[in-house]
């Protein structure tokens, strides 16, 4: 008889524990329940609760500047050649890079033959004045012995002939003179002006004609910025304007606008400024962008953070009176340290989300920060 009331007393814990497990379960399956049916409102409050920081439009005064871009070159270029031909280049003073001063010595020329043909014109000069005195002598006796009526008139005349002639000879010779002593100062060629070898072609020994090059030099060692601006932008350019421009290699050079080119391109339609580049790290030939300044103008701003971009446009997100917001499209101008100017018209106190928009949809509702909204911008 004990062993089937084992068996009794062991169905009867099994039972047991299958109806607390069961109990179990159905309480945790509602549990569960509640908890999904509360998420979505918690989720749409969490929605409705988001919290954003507003801006309202600010007027700025802007300078108001014109972007370029064109090459650095010499103000004016000096060409050092000689001017007599047929002479070997004896020395060589200075270089490439080398600054020059005005009436330094560049160039000597091989002199010797020079200085020959002007001792022989010396020479010759002195002949001449030889002959002219002696001439005179010859006239002076005449007229005194033509005044007794030793000799006729016409041989008077003759003697006042040789000194007319050796006047005249002794002329000629001394413009020879003087022709060699300028072709012997030819022989050594000075700087015409203050300037920076940029260029040499001069080579030592090398029996050079008149006219080739030796040297170029950047007269005063100044040099421009010469870009290229459209026609409709020539108006608001003037001369003196300040210039700031950014060289190729990343340095900041400042200058002024020295003129402006009085015709447009015929292949461009396009017009160059010549801007005075003051002291820097610029060189011939560099590329530079620019900005001219022409002046000071009003902008409507905003912070940069504030546009979403968006198929191409520029939006931002206004939040209405109910709290919700809406995208409107703006049109954007100029941009200044954190700030874009907007050339749509908005109301001055239009409430703009300052950042996170691209977050946004129409009609979210949103609450505004209070510290951030009374809080001024800078």
């Amino acid at each position: 008889m004990s062993k089937p009331v084992h068996w009794k007393k062991w169905a009867v814990g099994i039972i047991l524990g299958i109806l607390i497990i069961g109990v179990i379960f159905i309480l945790l399956s509602k549990k569960s329940t509640k908890s999904s049916q509360d998420h979505p409102t918690s989720s749409k409050n969490e929605q409705s609760s988001l919290s954003v920081n507003v801006i309202s439009p600010q007027s700025r005064a802007w300078e108001n500047t014109i972007n370029a871009s064109g090459q650095i070159a010499a103000w004016q270029e000096i060409i050092i050649s000689p001017e007599i031909s047929g002479y070997r280049i004896a020395k060589l003073y200075v270089d490439v890079g080398d600054h020059v001063k005005k009436g330094q010595l560049l160039v000597s020329l091989a002199d010797d033959s020079l200085k020959a043909d002007l001792r022989k014109q010396l020479a010759t000069v002195q002949e001449k004045q030889v002959s002219l005195q002696q001439a005179q002598s010859n006239y002076q006796r005449a007229k005194v012995i033509g005044s007794g009526g030793a000799l006729s008139d016409q041989k008077i005349e003759e003697y006042r002939i040789d000194v007319a002639s050796a006047q005249a000879s002794l002329a000629s010779a001394q413009a020879d003179l003087d022709s060699s002593k300028i072709k012997l100062s030819q022989a050594s060629i000075y700087a015409v002006d203050n300037g920076v070898v940029s260029s040499k072609s001069a080579i030592l020994g090398n029996v050079i004609s008149s006219g080739t090059e030796l040297y170029r030099l950047i007269r005063q060692g100044q040099l421009e910025w010469r870009p290229e601006v459209d026609a409709k932008q020539i108006g608001n350019i003037k001369i003196g304007q300040a210039v700031n421009l950014t060289l190729s290699n990343g340095t900041a050079m400042t200058g002024v606008v020295r003129t402006i080119g009085p015709a447009l391109s015929t292949s461009t339609g396009r017009s160059t400024v010549y801007v005075r580049l003051n002291a820097g790290a610029a060189q011939s030939g560099m590329f530079a962008d620019g900005k001219i300044s022409t002046g000071m103008t009003t902008a409507n701003t905003i912070p940069q953070t504030a546009l979403v971009q968006r198929d191409g446009r520029s939006y931002v997100y206004v939040v209405n009176a109910d709290q919700t917001v809406k995208s409107i499209a703006v049109q954007t101008g100029r941009y200044n340290q954190g700030e874009v100017e907007i050339l749509s018209p908005l109301a001055s106190n239009l409430r703009i989300v300052q950042r996170g928009g691209s977050f946004l949809s129409e009609g979210v509702k949103v609450s505004i920060l209070p510290s951030e909204q009374a809080k001024e911008r800078r």
